[in-house]
């Protein structure tokens, strides 16, 4: 069966790097890409008093400039995308990112979303862009993979996977994450900051379940002692030199407290280790 592949594009460098990676990754896979911008005029939002609402000629201006910007795109992505295997649609649509994404993302089945970590203002001062933050925050409906705007698809060697072992593992989600392992033959990393002799009951079970999950995948366990999330993480994967970072995020906790981190941007992790965010059954 085909994967589903949503790659959302503002027509930036650091957008059509997301494309070129998400091809190269599933180069050997049968897949289906579905490249798509959204447009949106600021002061067509209801209860926004501070301007008047746009004219209709606004909205066709705006619609006219988005269709041709991506006419261009599809001239750009055709000199690259001539693998037999994969399917390109490409689409454009007036509406909010995150409500136009869950749209897509249920309508065609989508299996993972990848895009860049910043955007078109590509603002070195932050690690990651307003909308790869509300994107991976907000979409619940699949796996978010988040690419660094210099990062170029290579094998990917190691997956950190950080865990407390107390998440309920989404299945679809999970045989993604695995699919991505293999296609690298990478080794996933499995994470824990504490000591594996105080495990709870529960904590031993998912423990269990996880390998369930990863039983047709290389896998190595790590402990921490004596280090926080933030710290332990990112120590961790920098030291290990680790191609990709990927993590359940339990309503909001893991992201909020780890990338949005300035140590994410003193280790230079965000600029060159691609996130995956997978996501809690319970979310």
């Amino acid at each position: 069966m085909q994967k589903q592949v949503l790659i959302p594009t503002d027509y930036s460098k650091n957008a059509f790097n997301a494309i070129v990676y998400a091809f190269e990754l599933f180069a050997e896979e049968d897949c289906t890409f579905h490249i798509f911008h959204s447009y949106f005029l600021a002061r067509s939002a209801k209860g926004n008093v501070l301007f008047p609402e746009p004219e209709p000629a606004d909205y066709d201006r705006a619609a006219r400039l988005s269709g041709e910007r991506m006419e261009w795109l599809k001239k750009k992505v055709g000199l690259l995308a001539d693998n037999p295997k994969h399917t390109v649609y490409f689409d454009h649509k007036f509406g909010t990112l995150i409500e136009l994404l869950e749209e897509k993302v249920m309508r065609d089945k989508i299996d993972l979303i990848v895009m860049g970590t910043r955007g078109i203002t590509d603002d070195t001062k932050v690690a990651y862009g307003r909308n790869s933050v509300n994107v991976m925050e907000n979409i619940r409906g699949c796996a978010v993979l988040a690419v660094p705007a210099n990062v170029s698809y290579k094998k990917i060697g190691s997956i950190v996977f950080p865990t407390n072992f107390k998440t309920h593992f989404n299945e679809r989600e999970m045989k993604t994450f695995v699919k991505i392992a293999q296609l690298g033959n990478s080794e996933i990393q499995i994470l824990h900051l504490g000591k594996e002799k105080d495990l709870s009951e529960r904590q031993r079970n998912n423990r269990k379940e996880l390998e369930n999950h990863f039983s047709e995948v290389k896998y190595t366990y790590h402990w921490l002692e004596h280090k926080g999330v933030k710290e332990g993480v990112l120590s961790f994967a920098d030291q290990q030199n680790s191609g990709m970072i990927a993590f359940v995020n339990r309503k909001h906790w893991f992201f909020g407290s780890v990338f949005s981190n300035p140590l994410v941007k003193s280790l230079g992790i965000h600029s060159k280790v691609p996130i995956l965010a997978l996501h809690d059954t319970r979310n």
